[in-house]
């Protein structure tokens, strides 16, 4: 039975809407297919929730950019209007502010602009169109939640199998604690398509689209990757909010290149946890430029380690990149050579999540972009496309070979380099290292 509200402002809602509105968790992602009603369950669950509070409350519309919280914007203003207790409402929505006869607020937030994610926190947040933005509003949303003990609202369709939306979709399926995720496909959506699943125009779609396309665009339900070499990387585990702590050392593993891609990831190894904090990720810049730009980080004063490629030792028509950090920086670079399965696995076992403590031993900063989008958490930044580290593959999807394809993975060879290095292939908290001098 509706809500005597939902009535009033003529909504009513299917059961799979009902069944994410009911639901009572604070942190929620929909995955919708197209057309399913996402903007409309998100803007219900914030009247809902605005219903339960109190007293007053702020509360954001937050989306890659302005333009993407209209529909949100409009079904709110609406509904307000309808219930009469709207007071003001603006034009537009860059910015866009509701302000209700009790002083509620809903302000929209623009992910291109971080500034507006870091003013008084909110009672509560919807993610417009989620899947849209990038792993690191994603954390930063989260975190303006926490003062207020604020909720989370997630929708948006599924654009590939990669990146961080599909990754916490699984990882919330299960509706453990605080976090539930929920499928709301095309066909519940009876008011265009009143046959449901078996729908006529449901059934041309899913004849004239591959399967893919099917599952993820009008059944709201991720198509698990393929190939991926670290398939076990959830961005929701192994990245998140990771500073910089003065005065503790820090290392630089690097993988040189120049067109492909150069890597420096920065590292502190505290308790044996390894925290990828920020990284320098270019392409086109030579080795003397990348030192540069590493010089002129807040961290640099507390380097005291660097490990490189092997190759990076090796001259070839130029300097040695070793070489050149020598020159240039006074750091002197460690390197040996790493067969490729020895080093994944090693890499592998530093994402597994201890059973005890319930954290895996590395973490990567959300702004690391570059090694993210290699794990398959993030779009590669050079090219806006998701680009992970995978295995070879035939036409029908299995894996040829025992060889992984050697690109996108210079961050990954970068970290591997470094593990290897400081913990050897297997797991030794007492292994000795070598401080390296600076002139």
């Amino acid at each position: 039975m509706a809500s005597p509200v939902f009535e009033i402002v003529g909504f009513d809602p299917t059961d799979e809407q009902s069944q994410i509105l009911n639901s009572g968790k604070r942190f929620i992602l929909v995955a919708g297919g197209e057309q399913a009603g996402k903007s409309m369950v998100a803007s219900k669950f914030l009247l809902q929730k605005f219903l339960e509070d109190d007293s007053p409350g702020l509360y954001w519309l937050v989306a890659a950019d302005y333009e993407r919280t209209r529909a949100e914007f409009e079904y709110l203003s609406e509904d307000f209007a309808k219930l009469g207790i709207l007071a003001e409402v603006t034009k537009r929505v860059d910015p866009g502010r509701i302000v209700l006869a009790d002083g509620t607020r809903i302000e929209t937030k623009s992910a291109k602009d971080p500034r507006t994610l870091a003013m008084r926190a909110p009672n509560g947040i919807v993610g417009c169109e989620a899947s849209q933005l990038d792993l690191e509003t994603f954390y930063r949303m989260r975190g303006r939640c926490a003062p207020k003990g604020g909720w989370l609202f997630l929708g948006g369709t599924f654009e590939s199998s990669l990146g961080w939306y599909p990754q916490t979709f699984t990882a919330w399926e299960s509706g453990v604690n605080d976090e539930q995720s929920f499928s709301l496909p095309s066909y519940s959506n009876h008011h265009l398509y009143p046959g449901g699943r078996n729908d006529p125009e449901i059934r041309r779609l899913e004849a004239v689209s591959s399967d893919d396309f099917f599952m993820e665009r009008i059944e709201g339900k991720p198509v698990p990757p393929r190939g991926l070499v670290f398939n076990e990387f959830r961005a929701n585990i192994h990245a998140g909010e990771i500073d910089y702590i003065p005065h503790e050392p820090v290392h630089i593993w690097i993988d040189p290149g120049y067109a492909g891609g150069y890597a420096l990831e920065a590292v502190q190894i505290i308790d044996d946890h390894v925290r990828v904090f920020d990284e320098i990720y270019e392409t086109g810049l030579v080795t003397e430029e990348v030192a540069a730009i590493a010089m002129t980080k807040p961290w640099w004063q507390d380097v005291e380690y660097g490990v490189i490629d092997i190759a990076g030792t090796q001259h070839q028509a130029m300097p040695a990149p070793a070489e050149v950090w020598m020159v240039n920086t006074g750091l002197y670079l460690a390197s040996q050579k790493v067969p490729i399965n020895d080093g994944t696995e090693r890499l592998k076992s530093f994402l597994k999540v201890d059973p005890i403590t319930g954290y895996p031993k590395l973490s990567i900063d959300s702004k690391c972009s570059g090694v993210l989008s290699e794990f398959g958490a993030v779009a590669n930044p050079f090219t806006g496309q998701s680009q992970a580290y995978r295995w070879k593959m035939d036409r029908d999807g299995n894996i040829v070979g025992n060889v992984p394809e050697d690109k996108y993975n210079h961050g990954v060879k970068a970290l591997i380099y470094g593990l290897v290095y400081h913990f050897g292939y297997s797991y030794a908290s007492d292994r000795k290292k070598i401080k390296v001098k600076h002139w």
